[in-house]
């Protein structure tokens, strides 16, 4: 027959389960797990060292560290060479890559990969594949169209549901590069299932406005970058992102 736990047993385990909360890992570290999964930190959560701004040599002026977090705030104004792109020193091919993000109200942003660097190109998304930030309900007009939403693969494929939480709360992406075989993924949701580089994957590109550059998505290898040259939301705008890590497959 059970019997219920005397006041004395109760106030024991309460007490225990009080002085021993679970505790969440550090922003910007690895667990012993991850380092030996192969995980790197891509941000070591004090200066952007291993990254700089694209076709530049460092960071530009509008991109700093704010409290453990790469943070760009801006205007709409300004030398475009402020809020360049944030762009990866290092390159890679085939990669899961993790990175938590908020922003304020109405901002637009997005995590592109595959960016190739290069004179030939003035912009990342001339090559680089977008998965998409923006607010859950007034980035316009991303937020009300599809394939423009947070965690679309952006103005080509668009998850039937927006996951993505209101603005100044933190938000979980994971990309999944592997030969091709795309996955992305918010707050823990599988979002876009795909792949590149087959003729469904040119026949898709041809009928979007990245038909412009031929080689947008044909790239195997390539850079990451943080978008900072979109100017949508209340200001200042601001975007921070952290927690960038990432493992080669």
């Amino acid at each position: 027959m059970f019997k219920p736990l005397s006041t004395v047993a109760f106030a024991v385990v309460a007490a225990t389960f009080a002085a021993a909360p679970l505790q969440a890992q550090q922003v910007n570290t690895l667990t012993p797990q991850e380092k030996a999964a192969g995980w790197q930190l891509l941000f070591n959560g004090k200066n952007l060292d291993g990254w700089h701004s694209y076709q530049q040599k460092t960071p530009g002026k509008d991109w700093s560290v704010d409290d453990g977090a790469i943070m760009l705030e801006r205007s709409r104004t300004g030398d475009e060479k402020d809020f360049a792109d944030l762009v990866s020193d290092a390159e890679y091919s085939n990669f899961d890559l993790k990175l938590e993000w908020k922003m304020t109200a109405c901002a637009d942003s997005g995590v592109m990969f595959y960016v190739h660097e290069s004179p030939k190109y003035s912009a990342t998304y001339e090559t680089g594949p977008e998965m998409q930030i923006a607010d859950l309900v007034c980035t316009k007009p991303d937020s009300q169209v599809l394939y423009e939403r947070s965690g679309d693969l952006f103005d080509l494929i668009s998850s039937d549901v927006e996951r993505v939480r209101e603005a100044g709360n933190w938000n979980q992406f994971e990309i999944i590069a592997d030969h091709g075989h795309i996955q992305f993924f918010q707050n823990g949701h599988k979002v876009v299932d795909t792949h590149f580089w087959d003729d469904d994957w040119r026949k898709l590109v041809a009928h979007t406005k990245f038909a412009q550059w031929p080689d947008f998505g044909t790239f195997k290898s390539g850079h990451i970058s943080l978008q900072g040259t979109e100017d949508k939301g209340e200001l200042p705008i601001r975007l921070w992102f952290r927690n960038i890590k990432l493992k080669q497959l």
